[in-house]
């Protein structure tokens, strides 16, 4: 009796360390509602080791109330969570709080239980019209189950997101705002006083690259936000790295490219917006490149790999700070002093449109990779 004590315990413990280590992960994401959900499992388990120890020895571990009551508190714990908790033993399928038992319309027992609950590799379900992904933690022959409201999730994200690009669109607006009302009323004062006619030129040639600079940030914003979805047909891969090269040798002639493409490699995409895509990564490249190599030179390959089309950009810049190896994907972030942090967020939108990714493949020299699943 004493063996098996102990081996409860360790489990529970186990338990607990594989829920604090969720908790962890969810805190990092911003996940509020598998924050909550982990807290409260942690909870659940450390009362249940608690009790096992002073039933393993009373003396050590005093009991300060009557096992009902004990039961009863953990009972208030769980209910007390907002993220649906359920226990599956083989077939059967018991919720273990209130949110469960109202989301299932149950006092127990699941019946019948949904499919995915009784699959152990099953990582999400659809109940009650919503996307629920299931978070397990296995403990011998049962185990927990932690359903998470995905859509909830989604509109936190959306919301923190959305939050945070009107934020910086609005201090991007006013970067470039402010010294067009300056060098405008930099203007008028010269016109009125009647100063010398090649200063007026220059306030006025001065402001017209500031509003140019200003026009080619917002068309850069709202092709961001109107991208439309892809339309996918067979593509010569190669035919359209040699024309994006040519493209650069006219656009860039002080930067040296080195292409290095199959010949006869196609894929499934959307032409333009791949084009447009591989040309954001060459400009975040080239930029790169002339802000700090004394002889900027950018490569681009194209191959498959793995089931994949994988191009790759690499640019002998000063190369990506750790620690914003994430963050440089992010609209309006940039590194760049002339940067509008736009190139790589939609280079990564479209990658993601087609079912693909754009990752930080290398820190020093710098490779963007942009990969489409064939």
């Amino acid at each position: 009796m004493d063996f098996r004590r102990t081996h409860a315990a360790s489990t529970f413990a186990l338990v607990l360390a594989v829920a604090g280590a969720a908790a962890g992960a969810a805190w990092s994401q911003g996940l509020w509602l598998a924050l909550a959900g982990a807290v409260l499992v942690a909870v659940w388990c450390g009362a249940l080791i608690v009790t096992a120890l002073r039933r393993q020895n009373p003396a050590a571990y005093p009991i300060a109330g009557e096992p009902e009551r004990e039961e009863a508190v953990q009972r208030l714990l769980l209910d007390a969570s907002p993220t649906p908790l359920v226990r599956v033993d083989g077939a059967a399928v018991r919720a273990l709080n209130r949110a469960a038992r109202r989301l299932f319309d149950t006092d127990d027992r699941l019946l019948p239980p949904p499919t995915p609950l009784l699959d152990p590799d099953a990582t999400h379900l659809r109940h009650a019209g919503r996307s629920w992904r299931a978070d397990r933690v296995v403990v011998g022959t049962q185990s927990v189950v932690a359903l998470i409201d995905v859509e909830s999730e989604e509109r936190t994200a959306e919301a923190r997101v959305s939050a945070e690009m009107i934020q910086v669109l609005g201090h991007e607006m006013l970067n470039g705002l402010t010294p067009i009302v300056a060098l405008a009323e930099s203007g008028v004062t010269a016109l009125a006083e009647q100063r010398d006619p090649a200063l007026l030129a220059e306030i006025l040639g001065t402001l017209a690259r500031r509003a140019e600079g200003l026009q080619r940030f917002t068309e850069a914003y709202r092709t961001l936000a109107r991208l439309p979805p892809p339309l996918k047909q067979e593509t010569s891969v190669t035919t359209l790295v040699e024309d994006v090269a040519r493209l650069f040798a006219s656009r860039w002639p002080n930067v040296k490219l080195t292409v290095d493409v199959a010949e006869d490699l196609c894929a499934t995409l959307d032409r333009d917006q791949m084009n447009q895509a591989i040309w954001a990564l060459l400009q975040n490249a080239v930029e790169a490149a002339t802000g700090t190599a004394t002889s900027p030179a950018v490569y681009l390959s194209a191959a498959y790999d793995d089931s994949a089309l994988v191009v790759d950009v690499t640019d002998n810049g000063a190369g990506v700070p750790p620690d914003l190896s994430t963050a440089i994907f992010r609209p309006f972030v940039t590194t760049k002093p002339a940067g509008t942090g736009l190139g790589l967020s939609l280079a990564r939108q479209i990658a993601q449109a087609h079912g693909g990714r754009v990752d930080l493949a290398a820190i020093g020299p710098t490779t963007i990779r942009l990969a489409i699943p064939l």
